[in-house]
């Protein structure tokens, strides 16, 4: 098995503290997707002694930090095989993210986790055709693609459940990142929600849907 960093998306709190039923695969369909764990080192290795975690100075910590972005590209050619892999084992389909009402939406939801199940409910109820994309890889982000899948698109609203003070927040800065390339006018719009696992309503999605033929304020929006 190849190993390979990557950053997923997970909500903290809603996981943690949240019950639901679940349809999991048994530990032997697990154990056959994964393999065996093997650790290429060993730190109880006495008959071959290795060095873990020391300090990496000016002549050798570059060229480490140039290994581990180069190795993180190998996601994209990576990820779609062992999501492959995964779907004929769970039928479950994953990519670098999903799509949901995209074909001849105008307006289009963008956001990670899991409140598009609450923001398909709101969609789904409004005469205007709005698409979803949802988010499922964040390292290495995927900016090709959602170029691809957004530079034609009217309106596009991006739901960050995370804040950077002192500049944009993280998702949303990653969206202007892929449209700018295009060379197109989009008018972009950031949404911050659910700090500290409080909760998103359909209601919130609707009114975001409904004030999007507004003009935009160019500010960050923030739902409590």
């Amino acid at each position: 098995k190849i190993k390979l960093p990557v950053m997923v998306i997970m909500d903290g709190f809603n996981v943690s503290h949240s019950v639901e039923n679940l349809d999991i695969l048994g530990d032997n369909e697990v154990r056959k997707f994964l393999g065996e764990y093997g650790p290429e080192n060993s730190l109880l290795d006495v008959k071959h002694p290795m060095t873990f975690g020391p300090l990496a100075l000016q002549n050798s910590y570059f060229e480490f930090k140039i290994d581990q972005s180069e190795a993180m590209q190998k996601v994209f050619l990576e990820m779609p095989r062992i999501c492959e892999e995964f779907r004929k084992l769970s039928g479950r389909k994953y990519g670098f993210f999903e799509k949901y009402g995209i074909k001849d939406a105008e307006e289009v939801l963008v956001m990670m986790g899991s409140a598009t199940g609450t923001a398909k409910d709101a969609v789904d109820g409004m005469e205007k055709k709005v698409g979803i994309v949802k988010l499922t890889l964040f390292r290495p982000f995927p900016h090709k693609e959602i170029l691809e899948t957004l530079k034609e698109k009217e309106r596009v609203a991006v739901f960050d459940r995370a804040m950077s003070p002192g500049t944009k927040p993280p998702l949303y800065s990653e969206i202007l990142s892929s449209l700018f390339e295009s060379g197109m006018v989009h008018d972009v719009r950031s949404y911050v929600y659910g700090l500290g696992g409080r909760d998103i309503f359909k209601k919130d999605f609707e009114k975001v849907i409904k004030d999007l033929d507004k003009k935009g304020n160019g500010r960050i929006n923030y739902i409590q």
